[in-house]
């Protein structure tokens, strides 16, 4: 790897916030870098010398995307909630028009992790699912966290978010995906 690559700089991370931006809009699955670098404002070559090849762009990409469902996490984690109410508000964050463009980027990136899981996609959909369930887990009485009854409901929950996140992001029909949602919700 070269030194270039090991070291952030205002370049580096510049380039990254642009990229990022334009990966959101456009996704990674035909992701080019004479395209991207284009309309990045910068060229193939400076890329491939601050990411060390596209697999490593590929690789800040999604750790970039990762630290916003992260800081979303935190914020749900340290607030007392319980389940109902930590799914209402992940649930509102997920349906929300400006986060379209990361949610389109986190399914392309989820299901690239299923299908290429030695590429930079690796164990994203696994560590997703870790933290969502770590997050609902925290949300539950510590009782009923500890016991199979607990964790059938938070994979259920993260089933039934996730589910109704894509047929959001193919239809955009954000009042009857929150609909189910919420008669979800009610089953809790």
């Amino acid at each position: 790897m070269s030194v270039a690559a090991t070291t952030d700089s205002a370049r580096k991370n510049e380039l990254l916030e642009t990229a990022y931006r334009y990966v959101c809009a456009h996704g990674l699955g035909d992701m080019s870098l004479r395209p991207l670098a284009a309309a990045i404002g910068s060229s193939p070559r400076v890329l491939l010398y601050l990411f060390d090849s596209k697999d490593g762009l590929v690789a800040a990409l999604l750790a970039r995307a990762r630290r916003d469902e992260l800081a979303m996490l935190e914020t749900l984690a340290s607030a007392p909630r319980d389940l109902v109410r930590t799914a209402q508000v992940v649930w509102e964050w997920l349906s929300a028009v400006e986060h379209r463009g990361l949610l389109t980027l986190w399914t392309e990136s989820y299901a690239r992790s299923l299908t290429d899981p030695d590429g930079p996609w690796a164990d994203f959909a696994y560590r997703t699912v870790l933290d969502w369930l770590a997050v609902f887990a925290a949300a539950q009485p510590a009782a009923l966290r500890r016991t199979a009854r607990g964790a059938g409901q938070r994979t259920l929950l993260l089933a039934v978010l996730r589910g109704a996140m894509l047929d959001l992001l193919a239809t955009g029909d954000t009042k009857r995906t929150t609909d189910a949602v919420h008669a979800h919700l009610r089953t809790l």
